[in-house]
């Protein structure tokens, strides 16, 4: 993804230092662009906790580079093992409902116990990490492609007038380590010479679409315009949306979508009123244990200052004012659930399918067996 002319991921080894890991700090955009080192596991637990990096697949990328970290910082230990299990814990902690987090950390766990000598570890974790980003960004990729075959099949229904597509939250390059995954087919389209527009849900109350969806769109070029959550319904009922693309944390293995909080409501609305809604995600993404999502899939409860609060550009500085009566409490649900039944389908790096086991089996068969 090119930020002005320079072309960057959201997560990579500095240059000349690989004890350093570094990233965009997402919470400053998209008024100021900050790029901040990681040199300790704690620095990552922080970065992910405190969402300096966050999305599905960039938190897994991020953790793999933690695991990394910490086998660096292991060697010092008694227990190189223990220090070890005791890192993996504070990772996985940082943020309960995406997936990717886990996935990344016992692949890197896996990784890292074959090894015998400590230098063999570190190396083998570093080139683990390296590798769970780069799949990352060859999936998001491969998720564009195939987004793209429903895209070309809107443009010909629609003759060649302006396809506009919905989104929520932020799935895009930021969420990933590049290309995203609800705006791969986006950007793909884009860059066809399709003519497309994105309706960009700000999504309360941390604002990932209005600051960083956004902005996002506006540095490929794509035509796009932030609408409030409770919009989409309206744009729905007046046939200004033609489909709906958005990520997922989690996703069951029968089809049962966590996304953002608000997901359900834009899912709902476009059941009610025709309009495909799709999920795309990486098979990092895909929890292989949990058949209900609704029951089984932990939901994060953030910190209520992230309701009560708002943060923005002020007189030339980042200015946070509260919102809310002082003594009123808030609740800060993170994610929710869509049902499988509401999604009409699943774009993954392997192609497109029914948000259903027999048809995620059939794209994942070595993982889903009979």
């Amino acid at each position: 993804m090119k930020v002005g002319n320079q072309n960057y991921r959201t997560i990579w080894v500095k240059r000349g230092n690989n004890k350093i890991i570094q990233i965009i700090d997402q919470r400053t955009l998209p008024h100021t662009f900050i790029i901040e080192a990681l040199s300790t596991v704690q620095d990552v637990v922080r970065a992910i906790k405190d969402m300096h990096v966050r999305g599905a697949g960039l938190i897994g990328a991020a953790a793999g580079y933690g695991m990394y970290l910490a086998t660096i910082e292991a060697t010092a230990m008694e227990s190189f093992d223990e220090y070890m299990a005791k890192a993996a814990k504070q990772l996985y902690n940082s943020r309960p409902t995406a997936v990717n987090l886990e996935w990344a950390i016992n692949k890197q766990l896996s990784t890292i116990n074959q090894q015998k000598t400590p230098k063999e570890k570190i190396n083998a974790a570093f080139l683990g990490a390296n590798e769970i980003a780069d799949q990352d960004a060859i999936a998001c990729r491969n998720i564009g492609e195939h987004g793209l075959y429903l895209i070309r099949k809107l443009e010909k229904e629609k003759k060649g007038k302006t396809i506009n597509i919905l989104t929520h939250c932020n799935a895009g390059w930021l969420a990933f380590v590049d290309y995203g995954s609800a705006t791969a087919p986006i950007y793909a389209a884009f860059d066809k010479g399709i003519d497309i527009h994105v309706w960009v849900d700000e999504t309360r109350p941390r604002n990932q679409g209005a600051r960083l969806t956004a902005w996002e769109l506006a540095q490929h070029g794509v035509p796009h315009t932030v609408i409030t959550d409770n919009t989409g319904g309206h744009l729905m009922q007046q046939g200004l949306v033609d489909m709906v693309i958005t990520g997922t944390d989690r996703t069951t293995y029968t089809g049962d979508v966590a996304n953002k909080i608000g997901t359900y409501l834009k899912a709902l609305a476009a059941k009610d009123n025709n309009i495909p809604f799709y999920v795309a995600l990486p098979s990092s993404s895909f929890d292989w244990n949990i058949h209900d999502g609704i029951k089984d899939i932990p939901i994060e409860l953030r910190d209520q200052d992230e309701v009560k609060y708002i943060a923005g550009l002020c007189d030339g500085k980042i200015k946070k004012v509260l919102l809310t009566p002082v003594e009123s409490k808030a609740a800060n649900y993170a994610f929710d659930v869509t049902p499988a039944r509401l999604v009409t389908a699943l774009i993954t790096e392997r192609g497109i399918c029914a948000a259903s086991e027999s048809g995620i089996r059939s794209l994942f068969p070595e993982i889903l067996k009979e």
